[in-house]
């Protein structure tokens, strides 16, 4: 096992690389049914990014004023919207008691956000008469002229999926009245067009190839297939369609990325000189054991950023906040064990021996700390709003690869270095060679070792 850990450390050191410098990686898309690629890049929100606020506020129905349990749920629906169209860590909260307040980082055009987000939401299937004009999308439609058959609230579930030649659908489930009512009408209507329409407007027309019984159907998009954005959006209207209270829109924004790369600057150098103070530190206080820490905390820093760019993971300035303190965390983890050595060396212990002892014994506390800081982080992803899950998220991952730096990184390379003959003094692990030969026994050399060397 100890031979495999070396071999391990540079695997994983050398992926990183590839994974962080590496032109035009892709890697397969689980949540794409057709096995489409993603790149690999490095994501960043709206405060870093720049990208889209929109502002709306609940309206009244006939006297009755929206609740927070009604804000709470239209915040919901309009978060899985957003979701659906493939937006990275929008930010949807509430403000105040009737307004939804939602951010998506990456989008520069409003309308793409407005037209699916803000809408009332009330979905209708709608039969197309045979001497009707055909329906298009994006076309208005009177639903006066043209009675629903069902509205929305019968559809159990719409989700991704392809039709007979692999090309991208959207599979849904009719419920209750709904799945009948379609039934009759498709056995009888095989040939015609039905709409699929959000206040007021067709999202979709397909055209009915057989009759839907038993409440399961899919929506193919012709012979061309869906866009993946054209089968997001169906699939969000159908699953989140209905808002208890309709919404207007108050006020919208594009926030330009300039914004963002001055706060991206900003915190890129906070964080190199924070990173530059510590590691300063710990090779005047350390010295040896300083500089190993100092290059697996470069090490560490090049593992969590591959993570970040594989998963994607979305940096914000909060986590970037969080990343920071797991660097601090993974400090905090060599400084223990570091003082545990010394501690060992003081004591007459030989180098190699100072150097194991002091990594189990100082095991215990680092478990202890990194264990109590993932089970916050965990509370503060599960419970937590869009932007703190954003900075758990990242302290998660920071935590757990700093536990793997510390311990297994530091350990392996100073296995190595005290090898070497220069690197037995007992300055450069911080004590003095008075305090370390006052440890021996009468002065003297212990195990043939030679005076002035650990």
């Amino acid at each position: 096992m100890r031979r495999a850990i070396p071999i391990l450390i540079v695997v994983v050191g050398l992926l990183a690389l590839v994974v962080n410098f590496w032109p035009n990686l892709t890697l397969p898309n689980l949540l794409d049914p057709q096995g489409g690629d993603r790149p690999i890049e490095t994501k960043l929100g709206l405060d870093l990014k720049g990208g889209v606020r929109v502002v709306y506020e609940a309206v009244p129905v006939d006297e009755q004023v929206p609740t927070q349990a009604d804000m709470q749920v239209i915040r919901g629906i309009m978060e899985q919207r957003v979701n659906a169209l493939g937006a990275t860590e929008p930010v949807v909260i509430t403000q105040g008691s009737d307004r939804v307040v939602v951010e998506v980082p990456g989008v520069s055009d409003v309308d793409a956000v407005r037209e699916l987000v803000g809408q009332t939401g009330r979905v209708d299937f709608v039969p197309i008469p045979a001497d009707a004009p055909v329906a298009v999308q994006g076309q208005p439609i009177d639903l006066a002229v043209y009675p629903p058959l069902f509205s929305g609230d019968q559809v159990a579930s719409a989700a991704l999926g392809t039709d007979q030649v692999g090309r991208r659908a959207v599979d849904f489930t009719l419920e209750g009245e709904g799945s009948s009512l379609f039934a009759e009408y498709t056995t009888n209507n095989v040939g015609r067009q039905f709409a699929i329409v959000l206040d007021g407007t067709i999202v979709s027309a397909p055209v009915i190839q057989s009759a839907i019984t038993g409440g399961q159907g899919q929506i193919t998009g012709g012979d061309t297939g869906f866009s993946r954005q054209e089968a997001n959006n169906l699939v969000a209207v159908l699953n989140y369609g209905s808002l208890p209270f309709p919404v207007q829109e108050l006020a919208s924004e594009t926030i330009s990325p300039t914004l963002g790369d001055a706060f991206l600057q900003g915190a890129i150098l906070a964080g190199l000189i924070g990173i530059g103070l510590v590691l300063a530190f710990m090779l005047v206080y350390y010295r040896l054991p300083g500089i190993v820490a100092g290059g697996a905390l470069v090490y560490y820093a090049l593992v969590v950023f591959a993570i970040f760019r594989l998963i994607p993971v979305t940096l914000t300035l909060a986590g970037i906040a969080g990343f920071i303190l797991s660097v601090g965390m993974a400090v905090d983890a060599n400084i223990l064990i570091f003082e545990r050595m010394k501690e060992e060396l003081r004591v007459g212990k030989s180098l190699n021996a100072a150097i194991e002892a002091g990594f189990s014994r100082a095991w215990n506390s680092i478990f202890d700390s990194n264990v109590s800081s993932l089970i916050t982080a965990f509370i503060l992803f599960w419970f937590g709003s869009s932007v703190i899950r954003g900075f758990a998220l990242v302290l998660i991952i920071g935590v757990l690869v700093s536990m793997f730096t510390a311990i297994t990184v530091s350990r392996t390379v100073l296995r190595f270095v005290v090898t070497r003959d220069w690197a037995r003094r007992p300055w450069m692990y911080g004590i003095t060679e008075e305090e370390f030969l006052a440890a021996r026994p009468a002065g003297r050399p212990v195990r043939g070792e030679a005076r002035g060397r650990v």
